[in-house]
């Protein structure tokens, strides 16, 4: 053999190492990552082979699966009252990541989770029947809430103050899931939801934190009287009208000029919303006392789950004693949603003490068994 045919021969072995090591290291070590890809069809096909687990509330499924016809993806969601329920499912769609519960209980409701596996799954290595997940929702309050808001654009959400279970989460205006599901019709729809203005893919309720407002004076009201500022809600404050916001030449009036707001209880400027009041209160306080008390509350939590993972409302830092005094009729940058809200008009129902909040009560599998008590687990503040 000559020098030539040996240097070939040794650079055409090098390159099938070369490619066997390649196609090890895809196989072992990217295998994992190619398979869970977003655009790996296959996960697609094995996930809507068979029909999926259900939401429940009240007793009865929301969501349902549907056989489909000329496609590889054997069944497809279906939503009953999509639109009303929306900002609880969320949706699971053929070609985007399910969202809210749809996505959070995605292992339960495919049946992939490995607490549904029986004996006979873990033999045949097949997937076992999907479970499902209760919700905590109480349909007449949640069609309640629907309705009250109607065309607005807006959100609402009811805690039961003793259990801190979620009856309802609306927010308007909404969209029907059943129209993401279907992989031939989801980009339509995808695209046209999404250059909506009224954006009815935000979870208002849960995902939208905006300046409270009036609201946050209720946080004030349960500071000054946690800290001892004032003896009860019916002690006379001691608040000009118009108050002078410290440092500046401006000054805090009210909505109503002709208000009973100077010097007024707490409990007759919460009946006239009166800013005067509030805004002298939070200054009187000082910023870390309001904070302390707001984040009770949970203000400034940046891991607020119900399960589905809940914008920070915030409290800020570092303000002057002007901008304290906005922050304490919920201006400056006070920001909360209405699930925060919500649970400040809970907690100070539930005599000051704070449930955490949930909207599944529990998961379990395809015989009922329970997976996860959330009524059980529900811990206070």
């Amino acid at each position: 053999m000559n020098r030539t045919i040996r240097r070939a021969s040794v650079f055409t072995l090098l390159l099938v190492f070369a490619l066997l090591v390649r196609a090890t290291w895809v196989q072992f070590y990217e295998g994992r990552a190619l398979a869970d890809d977003k655009d790996n069809r296959r996960n697609a096909i094995e996930t809507y082979a068979e029909p999926l687990g259900n939401i429940v509330v009240a007793g009865e499924r929301i969501t349902g699966s549907a056989r489909t016809k000329g496609s590889d993806l054997a069944y497809k969601r279906t939503y009953t009252d999509g639109p009303l329920y929306a900002a609880v499912t969320g949706y699971a769609s053929q070609a985007y990541a399910p969202t809210q519960l749809e996505g959070i209980y995605a292992d339960v409701l495919n049946g992939t989770d490995p607490r549904l596996k029986t004996v006979t799954d873990t033999v045949t290595n097949g997937r076992a029947a999907p479970g499902a997940v209760v919700t905590t929702v109480d349909p007449a309050v949640q069609k309640a809430a629907y309705q009250a808001l109607g065309d607005k654009k807006g959100a609402a959400v009811a805690i039961d103050p003793e259990t801190g279970r979620i009856l309802a989460a609306v927010s308007t205006p909404s969209y029907d899931p059943a129209e993401l599901t279907d992989a031939n019709t989801a980009g339509e729809a995808w695209t046209r939801l999404n250059e909506d203005p009224d954006k009815p893919l935000t979870n208002r309720a849960l995902r939208q934190p905006l300046p409270p407002g009036s609201t946050f004076k209720l946080v004030v009201a349960a500071a000054a009287l946690e800290d001892g500022l004032y003896a009860s809600v019916d002690e006379r404050t001691d608040s000009p009208d118009p108050y002078p916001l410290p440092g500046t030449e401006r000054t805090l009036g009210n909505e109503n000029p002709d208000a009973p707001c100077e010097n007024a209880s707490i409990r007759v400027a919460l009946q006239y919303s009166c800013n005067n009041v509030f805004g002298k209160m939070a200054v009187d306080l000082g910023q870390d006392k309001v904070r302390e008390t707001a984040e009770k509350f949970g203000f400034n939590d940046d891991e607020q789950d119900v399960p589905v993972r809940a914008y920070t409302s915030v409290y800020p830092s570092d303000m002057d004693e002007a901008q304290t005094a906005l922050s304490g009729i919920g201006q400056f940058d006070v920001t909360a949603t209405p699930l925060q809200i919500a649970m400040v008009s809970a907690a100070l129902a539930n005599d000051g003490e704070l449930v955490s909040p949930h909207m599944v009560s529990r998961v379990t599998d395809s015989g009922g068994d329970v997976l996860e008590d959330h009524d059980e687990d529900a811990s206070t503040r």
